[in-house]
């Protein structure tokens, strides 16, 4: 028997499958007319967009990483096993 059988393959997410793929092409779709449609509209709000997503980008990016400042590293020190070695 193959060691890789149907039933154990996981399942792919929504967005993978053809019915995901429709309703992403179809949501594209209609957003590009909608958009279009729209575009003297939109130009007006693309401020408020652009300051909308500074705060958004910060809660999104999950404040990883590092530069803000306040935390304390340690420094690692020498091995000791490894002293006496040349």
């Amino acid at each position: 028997m193959d060691q890789f059988d149907n039933n154990d393959r996981p399942e792919p997410p929504f967005w993978r499958r053809p019915a995901g793929m429709a309703v992403a092409t179809a949501a594209l779709i209609a957003g590009f007319y909608l958009l279009r449609e729209h575009w003297g509209h939109v130009l007006g709000f693309w401020p408020y967009l652009l300051l909308l997503a500074c705060p958004l980008m910060h809660l999104m990016h999950g404040h990883g990483g590092g530069g803000h400042g306040g935390h304390q590293h340690r420094r690692q020190e020498p091995d000791s096993t490894n002293q006496g070695k040349g």
